[in-house]
């Protein structure tokens, strides 16, 4: 028998099929995502809980005319295979390969381009306000936010907004209790006294009936309605209820597996004007019964046996040195018992940056706001008033979102909040939405803040005990995705002095300074080199901000070229801070940044990244060589 999903190439096809072929097809992309995640890493549970409400809305919507925006894109591989790229989704996050998240310039299906939380509302009510100032006024438009989005502040001032306005706006609510760890919050509390309301038990079976078009219902769901109006009045349409009192009219919470429903629920809410906001609750993973158990694990488990759930790992006969993240939650909880100040905030990735280490451990200390990048910074900042030092863990992409109170909140008021910067540089697969790119470059430029990048895990401890010391005012540290250079990291803390880096090699005629960990790849291009007869000078400056500028003296006097090397884009960074510095003292050398240029990167491997970019060590071998011509 022929599958299904093998004849849909686009949502033409899927909307030839009867609504009762849905669930099979529900089957067969679930199918698909196990068999392609399974051995092409990406995102897995949040795009599993989402089956049947995407087929759905595909099979009742005019996609592409109407526009899906998917918030947290992760939740879109069901969308990206039934909109044209079944065939390519092999490829999915690989380089050169598709986008692991909607991406406009990759399909016109993809109507906003996505990867950070909570925008999906605003951007939806954008494209629906326009759509009327165009003339479209039958073109539907629908935002589907969750797996944690809700607890973004910017969610609600898109809410805040579009319930006052007349926009045709429809936000499904993918309510899974969910995020890549457990939500957390009064939005999360809320969310769940919804769910579990007797009002709302009392009548599961037909909830979705309080549409008020009951023409596909029947006789029987309109009893039903008929018999429970005042518990669901008192539910869902008094001003007790948060979305109703912003303006929209709410419908659920429903069933978010039950996919024929759901085409009923969405043909009904078709029908009516002005902001909606449908209440689907879901469960992250669906379908693979280790995901369904296990939601925080399997959020990107990597590859993995389809068929029995084990997750694999790649073989290693030798000790593997640890991530940086785990150096990072280990070394945090450390200084955290020396020090009884230390409190550590992460805007809803404990897991990710390893800050549940000292959750755990210290649960009255540590902190998960949500994913609230600007609150953490300034609750962050409240605690430094009051005689606390914050460890802040953000995502080096994430810290982007908060700029704002880094520079208003902590950096002007010289507060003692040390941002922990994970992820720094080019993560790899994730692409362009996750590099962390730009944080050197953005970070230097704030007055009061120290900026630094270990070039391995014993360094990041360093920096890290350094940056608890006393009075040393706003401190960044950035670090990369990926494990570290050794096995025995575990050493006793030294103090680093705050701007000042170090030699490494001595050299001839070319010097290279590094900063973070393309140090080590800086150190793999001279013993390659070496064996040449060619040898560079190697200084790790560590610090971006200030400047060692004895070191650059030096280098200056010794060395008639000079090559810096970033994991950062060149364009404002390390080696722009470095230019700036000897066009201040009218120092004449001939410098050669390698860095990320000046556009956006997008997915692949870290090391295929480094390679287009031209700062691995093959890229620093051929700058030398042409140095020496």
């Amino acid at each position: 028998m022929a599958k299904l999903l093998e004849n849909i190439d686009y949502p033409s096809d899927l909307r030839k099929l009867k609504e009762r072929d849905l669930p099979v097809v529900c089957t067969e992309l679930r199918e698909l995502i196990i068999r392609e995640a399974s051995c092409n890493p990406g995102h897995f549970g949040a795009s599993m809980g989402v089956v049947e409400l995407t087929v759905a809305l595909h099979y009742v919507y005019n996609t592409p005319y109407d526009q899906l925006i998917w918030d947290v894109g992760h939740q879109a591989y069901g969308h990206k295979i039934l909109t044209g790229r079944r065939k390519q989704f092999h490829t999915n996050r690989r380089y050169k390969g598709l986008s692991g998240f909607p991406n406009r310039s990759e399909s016109e299906y993809d109507a906003f381009g996505v990867g950070h939380s909570s925008t999906s509302i605003s951007a939806a009510l954008g494209i629906s306000v326009a759509a009327g100032l165009n003339g479209d006024k039958d073109r539907k438009v629908i935002a589907i936010i969750g797996d944690g989005s809700m607890t973004g502040g910017m969610a609600f001032e898109g809410l805040n907004n579009a319930g006052t306005t007349n926009a045709d706006l429809l936000v499904v609510l993918n309510d899974n209790n969910m995020s890549i760890d457990p939500n957390v919050g009064g939005i999360s509390r809320y969310l769940l006294r919804m769910q579990t309301s007797r009002a709302y038990n009392r009548i599961r079976s037909g909830v979705w009936q309080i549409l008020k078009h009951f023409n596909r219902a029947g006789k029987v769901m309109q009893s039903a309605l008929r018999r429970h109006q005042h518990a669901v009045k008192a539910m869902v349409f008094n001003d007790s209820n948060l979305f109703e009192a912003l303006g929209f009219r709410y419908f659920g919470p429903v069933d978010g597996h039950d996919v024929v429903a759901l085409t009923k629920i969405f043909h009904d809410l078709k029908e009516i004007p002005g902001p909606k906001l449908l209440h689907v609750l879901t469960k992250k993973g669906k379908g693979f019964v280790h995901a369904e158990n296990d939601a925080t694990k399997w959020h990107a488990p990597g590859k993995f046996n389809a068929e029995t759930g084990e997750i694999l790992s790649d073989p290693n006969p030798n000790p593997t040195p640890p991530k940086y993240q785990q150096v990072f939650g280990l070394t945090l909880l450390d200084l955290a018992k020396k020090n009884p100040d230390i409190v550590g905030v992460t805007p809803a990735m404990p897991s990710g940056c390893s800050m549940n280490i000292m959750m755990e451990a210290m649960p009255s200390r540590a902190f998960d706001v949500g994913i609230a990048e600007p609150h953490a910074v300034t609750f962050a900042a409240g605690m430094a008033v009051s005689g606390k030092l914050p460890f802040v863990n953000i995502y080096s992409s994430f810290m982007q979102r908060s700029y704002d109170q880094v520079i208003h909140d902590v950096a002007l008021q010289k507060l003692n909040v040390i941002f922990c910067m994970d992820r720094g540089g080019l993560v790899g697969a994730d692409g362009a939405t996750h590099h962390g790119v730009f944080d050197l470059s953005y970070m230097r430029n704030i007055p009061n803040m120290t900026v630094a990048a270990p070039m391995d895990e014993i360094e990041l401890r360093n920096l890290m005990y350094t940056a608890q010391l006393a009075n040393k005012g706003p401190f960044a540290i950035r670090y990369p995705r990926g494990n570290g250079m050794h096995t025995h990291w575990e050493l006793p803390y030294a103090e680093i002095k705050v701007g000042t880096g170090r030699k490494l090699r001595e050299g001839k005629e070319i010097a290279i300074a590094s900063i973070g960990h393309p140090g080590n790849f800086v150190t793999e291009a001279i013993t390659l080199l070496e064996a040449e007869g060619i040898t560079p000078a190697h200084y790790d400056m560590r610090f971006v901000k200030p400047l060692d500028t004895a070191l650059l003296d030096e280098i200056a006097s010794q060395y008639h070229s000079l090559i810096t090397v970033e994991d950062g884009v060149i364009s404002g960074g390390f080696g722009s801070a470095i230019l700036e510095y000897y066009a201040s003292k009218g120092r004449t050398i001939h410098l050669v940044r390698l860095g990320v240029p000046d556009r956006f990167v997008e997915q692949g491997t870290q090391q295929e990244l480094y390679r287009e970019c031209g700062f691995d060590a093959e890229g620093i071998i051929r700058t030398v060589k042409q140095l020496k011509i």
